[in-house]
């Protein structure tokens, strides 16, 4: 099935593992933006930490020559979502505009169906309601909904933040900029491992980067065709 996707946007994130220092300045932003509450440490040790994204390590070369890698993992935004059918009362939908896979919070039961059916273990589930102590309730984003316990949470590519750019380009009469959008994640990372764009943009910096032949996407011969494409890290000789 072609990937080729010509109506509305086509939200992509280009992840450039040479940059990633594996420093978790996003996963930081993404708590901070999302109202992401945070798992104490035996809530961790029963599987049940709390984030939207999360920094895997690997180690590339062999020994002695060995280095420590960091590949940044989230919500990959499937065209082909196995989360979305499984949901039995449509939480998790597909937007034909945005091309995103959208989550409706105050529609969502828990099943955690969803979850169970994401290859890449992007969505976590909500145990606990929410608290923070104050006065640090205070730093909440109001643009973002603060989630009840009992449902799944996963990354949209900070759609609040689309959909403030799309407003602001719609009163201004004119069509979405290049670089209006910059999700936390993006904003945050302090090397510019993270690049954030609409593909269907031809003059957009991630259209402009792409195809490259050191792409690769997450599990790409599952067909879910994943809207983050990842930039393989050059080689390297550690200690020579």
């Amino acid at each position: 099935m072609s990937e080729t996707v010509t109506t509305g946007h086509k939200w992509t994130m280009i992840v450039d593992l040479d940059k990633c220092t594996g420093c978790q300045a996003c996963v930081v932003a993404c708590h901070a933006e999302n109202n992401v509450p945070t798992a104490n440490e035996d809530e961790v040790v029963r599987g049940r930490a709390n984030h939207w994204m999360r920094i895997e390590r690997y180690w590339e070369g062999e020994y002695p020559h060995v280095q420590a890698r960091f590949i940044p993992v989230f919500c990959q935004q499937c065209e082909e979502a196995p989360c979305e059918p499984v949901c039995p009362v449509y939480a998790s939908y597909h937007s034909e505009q945005e091309h995103l896979n959208m989550q409706v919070y105050n529609r969502c039961i828990g099943t955690r169906y969803c979850g169970n059916n994401c290859p890449y273990r992007a969505r976590v589930f909500n145990y606990h309601a929410p608290h923070w102590d104050a006065p640090l309730e205070q730093q909440l984003n109001p643009d973002v909904t603060v989630r009840s316990a009992g449902v799944m949470e996963k990354c949209t590519f900070c759609i609040q933040r689309i959909r403030r750019a799309e407003e602001d380009a719609k009163v201004e009469g004119r069509p979405l900029r290049d670089g209006e959008v910059v999700p936390a994640c993006v904003q945050a990372c302090p090397t510019d491992a993270l690049i954030f764009g609409d593909l269907n943009d031809e003059e957009s910096r991630v259209a402009r980067m792409l195809p490259d032949e050191r792409q690769f996407k997450l599990l790409e011969n599952l067909g879910t065709q994943p809207a983050v494409y990842y930039l393989k890290g050059g080689e390297t000789h550690v200690g020579e």
